[in-house]
């Protein structure tokens, strides 16, 4: 593409710090890639002495690929890598690391599963529970925080720091590198070895980095370590789209660059090639109310087109239904469904919706795999108790809720593979207190097993108190109970009109299918149809027409975001949904969900609409 003077200024910056402004829409990558072969071509450096990083494959192989199609060649000396890849290969070679040395996702899964039951106790067992763990342990390690000081947000402190200390000592025993050790390693070598360190600044005379806002702490030490002494940095990135504070990623580190760099060079490439006038400036005055971020003024070339549409809806299926009729409409003009994207804050919000594209036959693929509503473990409990009741006695299914809420039921009091009320109370004849829970648990069972879906859902919360269950368990794990309520209500929300608990199964199973065949759908043909996505797996990507769901207070901004630098991020996700749109935008709200009041977002006023 032709340059315009910004994109040919940092083109052409040569040696020394630069700092590139990006904003959405901007041509970045063309700035990296022509900067690349500037490099080279001006005798500047030779192609094997620069290094272009960015943080995942896919930006990487794109940067490359574009790279080999400018310069008309096969292949090239110059190292285009995620940070990841980069950082391990420096170890690989330090270390004499292999394949064998990389901790693979399942191996990490299947640790952290063993620990957490071990340390966690009940609550332990919870997927979401490992998931969360695993989210700490990385964000301990990228920060390089001291264990002893650090106060875990998802369990008790005790409870993460025994974890952590179990999971740490199992990987060193098996000689394993996880994903944030790569980093970690790299920067540890870095600082005891300087005569290692010195030939890896030898070989990269100049270093690009790409989506410099998402860089984390422990990248950026590595970073700085390598671009000495000549600190020949060139970073291109956006603060105002900085939204991974979640994996270490820290907006204050490009904000302070000019800091650690004085006299840095500084570029805005201040063109946006992709949104219509009226998107770019209803965005530009949201991200306006932003207070720590660079002050930018952002223009495009293109027509101002229709105005960012604002629409209302009663509750979120008539807001889903709607949306979908639109969509079908559009598909049925003729229209690319693939140059639309219908986005959410969180994944789980987007069930309902892909339950009504279900219905209407509207084909879709969702940019990132969503997890199914249906593995939840509030679902699997509630399918115990229904089983149960429906004579379903297997061992699993007590298990799985005997003390949700707290009986005080031993494991022990049930061998064999079936549950069975006599050996119960045979094994509590002895304990009348004991007797009296095991009766009430058979009549609650009863009584579930003449109810329909729907009526048994909010027997199990009220009746049987699986909802003090589910207060006990937000407490131990430092969550609010609103959460798990919302959760409960969502599945509770699909059982509505159904007769039987078959006929739950058969949709739970009709929805799962749906879900793996969108993912092999992707994985075999690529995408099809209108994306379905969060606001997070969207960014870098772009659509002629967007609909963002459920603009409303405490889901845009999330309920979490209580801090005013939260708020900011929420503040910069919602703006890159906003600048994903080429042409339509359509923004909507919700008055009521789950027969609570609504209010509709901030954000929404602060964009002027």
């Amino acid at each position: 593409m032709e340059l315009n003077s910004s994109q040919k200024r940092a083109v052409a910056h040569l040696s020394g710090p630069m700092m590139v402004l990006a904003g959405p829409g901007s041509g970045k990558t063309s700035v990296i890639v022509n900067r690349t072969s500037y490099l080279i071509h001006e005798g500047c450096a030779s192609p094997s002495s620069v290094l272009v990083v960015t943080f995942s494959r896919a930006a990487a192989a794109e940067m490359k690929e574009r790279f080999l199609k400018a310069e008309n060649i096969n292949g090239t000396d110059v190292t285009f890598g995620t940070f990841h890849g980069v950082f391990y290969g420096i170890l690989k070679q330090a270390c004499r690391l292999g394949p064998e040395n990389i901790l693979s996702d399942r191996e990490k899964q299947e640790i952290l599963k063993e620990l957490c039951t071990s340390y966690g106790g009940e609550q332990g067992t919870e997927q979401d529970f490992q998931e969360d763990v695993s989210r700490e342990i990385s964000l301990v390690k990228s920060e390089r925080l001291d264990l002893q000081h650090y106060y875990s947000s998802c369990c008790p402190d005790e409870v993460f720091r025994s974890i952590f200390t179990a999971y740490r000592d199992i990987l060193k025993s098996r000689r394993k590198l996880d994903f944030d050790d790569m980093l970690l390693g790299c920067y540890n070598l870095f600082v005891k070895r300087k005569d290692i360190l010195k030939l890896w600044q030898q070989k990269f005379r100049h270093i690009l980095v790409d989506e410099f806002q998402d860089i984390n702490k422990v990248q950026y030490d590595v970073i700085r370590m390598l671009a000495l002494p000549e600190n020949n940095l060139f970073i291109v990135g956006d603060d105002d789209q900085s939204i991974y504070h979640f994996r270490g990623a820290r907006p204050e580190i490009m904000l302070n660059f000019g800091r650690d760099y004085p006299g840095a060079g500084q570029i805005l490439l201040d063109v946006n090639y992709r949104c219509s006038g009226n998107i770019l400036k209803t965005a530009s005055r949201l991200i306006g109310h932003n207070e720590k971020r660079f002050r930018k003024q952002i223009r495009t070339p293109n027509q101002e087109g229709i105005p960012v549409r604002i629409r209302s809806y009663q509750n979120p299926r008539e807001q889903y239904r709607d949306t979908a009729q639109e969509v079908r409409a559009i598909a049925e003009k003729g229209a690319d469904l693939r140059k639309t994207a219908i986005l959410f804050r969180t994944n789980l919000e987007a069930e309902g919706l892909i339950r009504i594209l279900m219905e209407y036959q509207i084909p879709f693929h969702m940019e990132d795999q969503l997890p199914n509503l249906f593995d939840h473990f509030i679902c699997r409990d509630l399918l115990a108790y229904m089983k149960l009741a429906a004579g379903d006695l297997k061992r699993q299914y007590f298990l799985q809720v005997m003390n949700k809420p707290a009986r005080y039921f031993s494991r022990e009091a049930l061998p064999g593979s079936l549950f069975s009320f006599e050996k119960l109370e045979e094994y509590y004849q002895d304990k009348e207190w004991m007797l009296d829970r095991i009766l009430k648990f058979r009549t609650d069972l009863r009584v579930l097993s003449r109810l329909n879906p729907f009526a048994a859902v909010n027997y199990i919360r009220n009746a049987i108190h699986y909802e003090d269950y589910l207060q006990d368990y937000a407490e131990y794990r430092r969550i609010r109970p609103e959460d798990l309520l919302e959760m409960f209500e969502r599945i509770q929300e699909t059982t509505k009109g159904l007769n039987s608990l078959k006929e739950w199964e058969d949709y739970i199973k009709e929805y799962t299918e749906k879900l793996q065949e969108q993912a092999a759908r992707k994985k075999n043909k690529g995408s099809e149809g209108v994306a379905v996505s969060t606001l997070h797996r969207v960014k870098g990507l772009e659509y002629d027409n967007v609909y963002i769901m459920n603009v409303n207070e405490e889901t845009i901004p999330y309920r979490k975001a209580v801090l005013p630098e939260a708020v900011e991020e929420e503040r910069r996700l919602f703006y890159v949904g906003m600048t994903r749109a080429r042409n339509v935008l359509t923004l909507c709200h919700v008055m009521s969900d789950h027969n609570r009041k609504r209010e509709r977002s901030r954000f929404l006023s602060e964009a002027g609409i």
